[in-house]
């Protein structure tokens, strides 16, 4: 696959993963639709073949070939499936002076500002009272809109959005006593209003990702933190699937939750991966002491996003490591382990980049500037498999619509099936 052929098909994944669930949702439909079996978590699994789980917004997938021992190591790509933005608050139809709005509440740390005077959609996920799951996207439906300058002559000076106060969407005009937010979503796919106990409901952008530029060189979505990660994690197992690797045990582990903190059932800091990683050992007849010795020689790439440097703030970024777009995905490193990479694994990353034939960047924070964390720190320090970070470099990242380089994307992915099919 070429950079600009990946580029489109991410334009897609991002397109169909308006949220956490449809990400793992969509994942799973490419990964089923490629001889992969999705596995119950209350049944026993088979061991060796092609397999993949889902739990709420996370997926896990991996391969067990033939060769496949108690000890035998797990190359792990780990990402996350959530992005920054709004959910939807219990009694969410609310709205005054004729206007119908919606009760939401920050998810994250989105760039607000970005997302005033859009047209947006609420996605996610109803549950019946029988605990029926049902996906719903509702394509534009509402918007942030701001307050026109002729009201606030000063707003050029500094924006200053309270969140209770002004970041109530409108989704249409009426009493919201004679309306019903919930009511709508289920006409909208299909579910019974009277019969939803639950729903998990996010705010996403509607407008499709777009190649643009000189020479079409940029790309910009929402999302992509940190769907460019899921994306090139899954077109690398599904290469990999067609040549199987006879010494390690790729899986793919996208996590949901990472951007409040990985603290869920379906989290980095839960036991998702640590519950794949013991099932396919059991499989494989694996004793306490076999287990230890496949995750000590495990291998484990978390892939979140970067920045690249900002040609209007440079001095946001530290003088020495510029990363920009489509010099390769970053290398992530922090003497804090605020990410997991140390000598060890960035030697195992020039390897695999060399081997891969694509180029990467080193990023480090401005030492004023303190940086965020992945779900790598927290997937070494629960599990002990040696782990470093990586991600395609972007703008505006948190923001609505994000920008990265056509190239980088496919770099990385192209470094992924590397890693699945060959041993470090």
């Amino acid at each position: 696959m070429t950079s600009a052929e990946h580029i489109l098909d991410l334009r897609d994944f991002i397109a169909a993963s308006p949220s956490s669930f449809h990400a793992a949702h969509e994942a799973g439909r490419r990964l089923a639709e490629a001889g992969f079996i999705q596995v119950d978590e209350a049944q026993d699994w088979p061991v060796h073949g092609k397999f993949f789980l889902i739990r709420d917004g996370a997926i896990m997938a991996w391969i067990v070939p033939e060769t496949a021992t108690a000890t035998t190591g797990f190359n792990i790509l780990g990402s996350h499936t959530d992005s920054p933005s709004f959910k939807l608050k219990p009694k969410p139809t609310t709205g005054r002076f004729g206007w119908l709005q919606a009760g939401v509440e920050v998810y994250g740390g989105p760039l607000v500002n970005s997302w005033l005077d859009r047209e947006l959609q609420l996605t996610g996920r109803l549950v019946d009272r029988d605990g029926t799951e049902t996906l719903v996207a509702t394509g534009p439906l509402l918007r942030f809109p701001q307050l026109a300058i002729h009201l606030d002559r000063a707003v050029n000076d500094g924006l200053k959005l309270e969140r209770q106060q002004h970041l109530n969407p409108v989704w249409g005009l009426g009493d919201p006593q004679d309306n019903d937010l919930l009511g709508l979503l289920a006409s909208r796919s299909g579910a019974d209003a009277a019969t939803i106990g639950g729903y998990d409901i996010v705010v996403a952008d509607t407008q499709p990702g777009q190649v643009f530029g000189a020479r079409e060189e940029f790309f910009a979505a929402g999302r992509m933190d940190n769907l460019t990660s899921v994306h090139a994690s899954l077109v690398a197992l599904l290469a990999a699937a067609a040549v199987p690797s006879k010494t390690t045990i790729p899986v793919l582990a996208a996590f949901d939750h990472e951007e409040i903190g990985s603290g869920s059932r379906s989290g980095a800091c839960g036991p998702i991966l640590e519950d794949v990683l013991t099932r396919v050992s059991d499989g494989l007849g694996a004793s306490v002491s076999e287990r230890r010795r496949a995750l000590a020689n495990s291998f484990c790439i978390s892939a979140d996003a970067g920045h690249a440097v900002h040609p209007n703030y440079s001095q946001r970024h530290d003088p020495a490591n510029l990363p920009v777009l489509n010099g390769g995905p970053l290398l992530k490193i922090n003497a804090n382990q605020r990410y997991a990479t140390d000598g060890v694994g960035a030697a195992a990353w020039a390897g695999l980049c060399e081997r891969a034939g694509a180029p990467y960047q080193e990023f480090v924070s401005h030492n004023d500037v303190p940086c965020g964390s992945t779900i790598g720190p927290l997937t070494a320090t629960r599990l002990g498999i040696r782990t470093l970070d990586v991600g395609v470099p972007l703008l505006s990242m948190h923001s609505a619509r994000e920008l990265c380089g056509v190239a980088d994307p496919a770099y990385l992915a192209a470094i992924a099936t590397v890693f699945f099919v060959d041993a470090l």
